[in-house]
């Protein structure tokens, strides 16, 4: 299997290349093949081509089996007319990688901030090509504009058929979980975007008659999530309300840094970090790599759902169960969780223990 490598701004190569350290230590034992490309995007892409995605990025990587994306620095970027183009913006919405699958869990060794007594384990299914973002909701043009320099005003757009495709996907992920959904929405004020989105939820439901849905307006599920979070086990929500959410989901169980993240189609899959760039402590070896390595292993669980291979299946549990070995030891963990490591020790840890 072939798998291009984009390690992007900040500390997005330094935590690529530790979580890349990982996967060869899972294709080693449990001789997975994979082949690894590598190219440009991001600063880097733009101090040589002019634009921080060439189009040749974006058409070589259909052909390849996976996509390991790291992170980049796009408040940062010149305007798209100037070459900074959004880089997962334009790899959702052209490779039509739809479904921004973000994970949550607490973990008993690691302190979170949550309330005292309470756990996570949830699954955030967010619908990642169209909703508030203006970059991705108007077939030519930008979905806000300014009438007066005194107003502006921004499209949304939720269509019957990506709503549709994401609540699959949350019923076939609930399936093999505990079987049960949430759907958040604001349909009490966006009646006519919101409330199709919770239509189209509905109508997949009764595809799935042994799936428990229930539905929670957005505001009232950040006091859910703070409160009770054990209520959760997979949220389906448009874009704009998953991306805060899963933020705040991934924060609460304990660091943003200990969030995986995929963003998958039908054809294609990507790892990408749920963080930021952090161009703060670039290029010092103080990133911490949990995210990305977490999100390595949620590709190669994907790549095993596709092709039906136990040996990609047991690489990404694996790596998962390495990555815990590795965080329970305080002494292996990076600066951000309290121990001294730095983030290419870190990921020669997780190797060693894989």
């Amino acid at each position: 299997m072939r798998l291009l490598v984009l390690p992007g701004d900040g500390i997005g190569p330094e935590i690529v290349a530790a979580a890349v350290q990982v996967l060869k230590a899972a294709d080693a034992k449990f001789k997975l093949g994979f082949d690894y490309d590598y190219d440009e995007v991001g600063f880097a892409s733009l101090d040589k081509h002019g634009t921080t995605l060439r189009d040749e990025t974006l058409q070589n990587a259909r052909s390849y089996d996976g996509i390991i994306l790291g992170t980049q620095s796009h408040a940062d970027y010149p305007r798209p007319e100037k070459g900074g183009h959004n880089i997962s913006s334009a790899f959702r919405v052209k490779l039509d990688l739809y479904a921004n699958v973000r994970p949550a869990r607490t973990r008993p060794f690691l302190p979170s901030n949550m309330k005292a007594g309470k756990t996570m384990d949830l699954v955030i299914m967010r619908e990642a090509t169209e909703g508030f973002y203006p970059d991705r909701n108007m077939a030519m043009g930008w979905g806000e504009m300014m009438p007066s320099p005194d107003m502006a005003i921004s499209v949304r757009k939720i269509t019957r058929h990506c709503s549709e495709r994401i609540a699959r996907r949350a019923f076939e992920l609930a399936m093999k979980r505990s079987k049960k959904v949430t759907a958040i929405h604001k349909a009490n004020s966006f009646h006519m975007t919101d409330g199709l989105f919770l239509e189209a939820v509905r109508t997949v439901a009764k595809e799935f008659p042994e799936v428990q849905l229930d539905d929670l307006l957005v505001d009232a599920s950040t006091a859910y999530l703070v409160r009770n979070p054990e209520r959760f086990d997979v949220l389906v929500a448009e874009n704009f309300y998953a991306d805060i959410l899963s933020d705040l989901a991934s924060e609460l169980s304990g660091s943003l840094g200990l969030a995986g993240s995929i963003m998958a189609g039908d054809a294609l899959c990507c790892a990408q970090a749920q963080h930021g760039s952090a161009p703060d402590i670039q290029g010092q070896d103080k990133a911490n790599p949990v995210s990305m390595i977490l999100s390595v292993a949620m590709l190669a669980h994907w790549l095993g759902e596709r092709h039906n291979s136990d040996a990609l299946m047991n690489a990404a549990k694996a790596i998962e169960a390495a990555v815990d070995t590795t965080l329970e030891n305080p002494a292996y963990r990076t600066a951000d969780l309290g121990g001294t490591l730095g983030c290419k020790a870190f990921g020669e840890r997780v190797a060693a223990a894989l």
